[in-house]
């Protein structure tokens, strides 16, 4: 049961680090600046 939990929990997580990268490199190479995505 834990281990269903945690397989979930881990994926949330990679999941929600994936956005942060992506939105943190479109802001590194100026991805606003250019209002393209």
């Amino acid at each position: 049961m834990s281990g269903g939990y945690g397989y979930g929990a881990g994926f949330a997580l990679i999941v929600v680090l994936f956005i942060l990268l992506i939105i943190v490199g479109a802001a590194a190479l100026g991805g606003y600046g250019y209002g393209g995505y």
